[in-house]
Parts: C-alpha cells; structure tokens; sequence
C-alpha cells in the first residue's frame, strides 16, 4: 500500500473514532458507577464507544485511541505547531505521552474489575525527528507480561509510511483499587 492511500485509511480510522468519542461525554474522568464490574478491556471499549468519558490529555495534546483488544492498544496523534521544541521538531514529551497512553492502555485491557496499576519505570527511546511534513503518527503498545504484581509492555511509534520515530517500554505496579 502506498503512503498516501496508507495515510488515508489512518484518516478515515481516526474521523470514526472522533465521531463517536465527540459524540458520547467529551474527555474527563469516568465515575465508579461507569465502570464498576467492567474489566480493562470492557471500559476501553465503553471509552471508545463514546460511552464513557475519554483522557483529556488526549484532546490537549491531539491525540486520540484507535483501536483496542487484550493486550494491546493504538493511538493515533496530529503532531503540530503547539507541540514543537525550540528547534522546530516535536518534543519529546509528546512522543512519551503518545508512547505511555498506549502502553498503559494496552495493560489497562488486562485489568480485571477490581484491579489496577501505575507506572514505575518509563524508557523512551527517541530514534528520529518528527518534522513538519508527518501528518500522522500511530503508537502501538503491546504486554510483554501481566502478573498479579507487575505488567511490563513495550510500544512504538511510526508513521504511515512505516517510518520508526520511537519505541518504548513501561514496568507498571498492579494493585487492587480502592472501594468508594
């Protein structure tokens, strides 16, 4: 598949997903009554029905969830103006932010109710500058290994054109949630 026709189809992905996360609560912050009894992968998937709000994080930094299933997530981001570093390139900060949500994200669908977890490492390696041309970038974080204790997943970042800009991976503490 062409770059083009590649950069399309990511396009027309993210204007569904869009549709139905505009559609629903707007970013914020679900409440217990939202997920309570749902496992990780059963609220992803409400986030991305629009059922239940979505991370504002993702609105501020133009960046949206695509797709989800166990063990993995995707991300989709806009890199522009507002993310740039002094030298005209995206900062790093976004490549970790887009890196971290869907390595987390791919962990969360692992969570069963009850359950849940918190980085404690984070490793981003930076292998090259996203400039003003790169209209999309996609990360996609997969589990390496999800315990009663510890979940480590490992995630990169490309472009449609299958471009590697960065790659990552997280250690996460998993823990019980508290009950309100």
């Amino acid at each position: 598949m062409s770059t083009s026709n590649e950069l399309e189809t990511w396009l027309a992905q993210e204007q569904a997903v869009l549709t139905l996360l505009n559609a629903g609560p707007g970013p914020g912050v679900a409440t217990p009554a939202q997920i309570a009894g749902k496992n990780g992968l059963e609220v992803m998937q409400a986030m991305l029905r629009g059922d239940i709000p979505y991370a504002a994080i993702a609105k501020t930094l133009d960046f949206t969830i695509l797709e989800v299933e166990a063990g993995r997530a995707v991300f989709q981001g806009t890199p522009g103006p507002a993310h740039l570093n002094p030298m005209g390139t995206i900062h790093g900060g976004w490549y970790a932010t887009l890196l971290d949500s869907a390595l987390g994200c791919a962990i969360h669908t692992l969570m069963p109710p009850g359950r849940g977890y918190t980085t404690a490492e984070l490793g981003v390696n930076l292998v090259k500058a996203i400039g003003p041309k790169v209209q999309r970038i996609r990360a996609e974080g997969k589990v390496i290994h999800c315990g009663r204790q510890l979940a480590t997943a490992e995630a990169r970042l490309f472009g449609p054109d299958g471009t590697l800009y960065a790659h990552a991976t997280t250690t996460c503490l998993v823990f019980d949630l508290k009950t309100p």
